[in-house]
């Protein structure tokens, strides 16, 4: 198990070791999508393995993976290996149009590389000091993606999220210490003592008052990383500037595992304080992530920046889930969090086959893509339905499984809020995404790369929609047991 686990977060180096030997954008991206599948495929069998064996420890908790690790991690693979997939025939017509050098493509491709397996490694260690340096090396490889094409507006996105996700992360690091400070009364002695089953099994011991303050400031702080209100304004712009492909991973993946530290620090604070706090708190986030993103996406224009207030939307929506609580509420929030990855990286990839052919980013200048592209605009329109949470894809179950935990709840009041907020997110984000598909075309759109880059392009669109409807009408009985058993690891 510990040769799976290293192979899954080492696996997407491949990219980068590509890149450094100087490989072209077509290479460098098959290195980086056959990486991604070993991850993939690693992630996979440590998960089956996991369902029957006891959590992995070793090295003293600086490798640790139980379900809820390994849930994340095979959604993070499978993203990674969507965009990888979707990276190599737009970084190779980027190249071959002059608008991105040789060196910047290989730039591209090593950060890319290091960006997913820093983000793999977050799910496989349970050392609490590990994840923030984790975490950060996350933001610092990433933050070359978003300004990659060196424009001034990626440029300026690129600066604004360094900052502004780097000091979310130092107030989750004093959340960390204060967490630290909270288990005073253990004499931590070793690095066992900083991971999260001893803190978790111990909290019974953890002084109360700090540990209120430690869950409200890692809630800012990888709230931060998630796209929490009011902490989201680095996400439209580092979304909408980035190359398409890595607009994918911020959105389906990055945000995925500062939500995987919360859900971390709320077991902990659940099992020493109750639901109460930890609950009012993530339903205040949630809540405001949800009014704010569908406020923004009323009068979108830009498509990429509408996709992305889609996701600090999402993000509310999995927060309110785990406020809401229950077995109802963690399933759900789980479930989302899947399906939610699993259709924004088809939106964003679609997102940037559209960019490409067309040479803009605002959605009243493209229209006409089911007839003038009919696997892109196929994909983005049922994408669009997909993240709104229509049947018979899979967020219509997540969000419907959200709705009832909320009634369960207590007051109708949460749910009804929340239905009300969804149905003016479905009009605000649907007005604009039918315009793009239906009618007649605005415009030529100018083709780009070879029969072998166009299939490359439509593979990872296709994927993320099966597996969207599948998902919708049927769960595996696999993925249900991996869930039943990530809800056990933090209640």
């Amino acid at each position: 198990m510990i040769a799976l686990a290293v192979l899954a977060a080492g696996a997407p180096l491949t990219g980068p070791l590509a890149a450094a030997c100087g490989a072209r954008a077509r290479v460098a991206g098959l290195a980086q999508a056959a990486g991604a599948a070993v991850a993939l495929g690693c992630a996979v069998a440590l998960l089956v393995a996991l369902l029957h064996h006891a959590p992995l420890l070793a090295w003293n908790g600086f490798l640790y993976v139980d379900a809820l690790g390994g849930f994340f991690l095979l959604t993070v693979s499978g993203v990674t290996l969507l965009a990888a997939l979707g990276s190599i025939g737009y970084m190779a017509a980027e190249e071959q149009r002059g608008e991105l050098s040789r060196l910047q493509v290989r730039l591209y491709f090593a950060f890319f590389g290091l960006f997913a397996s820093f983000m793999l490694g977050c799910f496989e260690t349970g050392n609490l000091g590990l994840l923030f340096v984790l975490v950060e090396a996350s933001t610092l490889a990433s933050v070359a993606l978003v300004g990659i094409e060196g424009r001034a507006r990626s440029l300026e996105a690129a600066w604004k999220y360094v900052i502004i996700s780097s000091l979310g992360v130092t107030i989750a690091l004093a959340g960390t210490l204060f967490l630290f400070y909270s288990a005073s009364a253990l004499h931590l002695g070793s690095n066992l003592g900083l991971t999260w089953p001893f803190l978790f099994a111990h909290a019974h011991a953890l002084a109360p008052q700090s540990l209120r303050l430690a869950f409200l400031l890692a809630v800012v702080g990888y709230g931060t990383k998630v796209g929490l209100v009011p902490m989201h304004t680095w996400l439209p712009d580092a979304h909408a500037e980035a190359p398409s492909p890595a607009s994918a991973m911020l959105s389906a993946a990055l945000l995925n595992t500062g939500m995987y530290a919360v859900i971390r620090f709320l077991a902990i604070t659940q099992a020493r304080l109750g639901g109460t706090y930890p609950r009012a708190v993530l339903l205040s986030f949630g809540f405001a992530s949800i009014i704010v993103g569908a406020l923004f996406m009323v009068r979108q224009g830009n498509f990429k920046r509408l996709f992305a207030y889609s996701s600090v939307e999402h993000m509310g929506i999995i927060a309110v889930a785990l406020g809401f609580g229950g077995v109802l509420g963690l399933y759900g929030a789980l479930l989302q969090t899947l399906n939610h990855a699993l259709a924004k990286s088809v939106l964003f990839l679609s997102s940037g086959d559209v960019s490409l052919r067309y040479r803009t980013r605002e959605a009243e200048k493209v229209s006409g893509l089911l007839a003038a592209v009919p696997v892109t605009g196929g994909a983005l329109l049922l994408g669009s339905f997909a993240v709104l949470g229509s049947p018979p894809f899979g967020l219509f179950l997540s969000e419907l499984t959200i709705v009832r935990a909320g009634f369960a709840h207590g007051s109708p009041v949460f749910p009804l809020l929340l239905l009300a907020l969804l149905g003016l997110a479905f009009v605000a984000f649907a007005r604009t995404t039918t315009g793009m598909v239906t009618g007649p075309p605005a415009a030529t759109p100018s083709p780009y790369g070879d029969r072998g880059s166009a299939a490359l392009t439509a593979a990872p669109l296709v994927i993320g929609m099966a597996a969207l409807l599948v998902l919708g009408l049927w769960i595996p009985a696999g993925l249900d047991e991996v869930i039943r058993h990530s809800i056990a690891v933090i209640t």
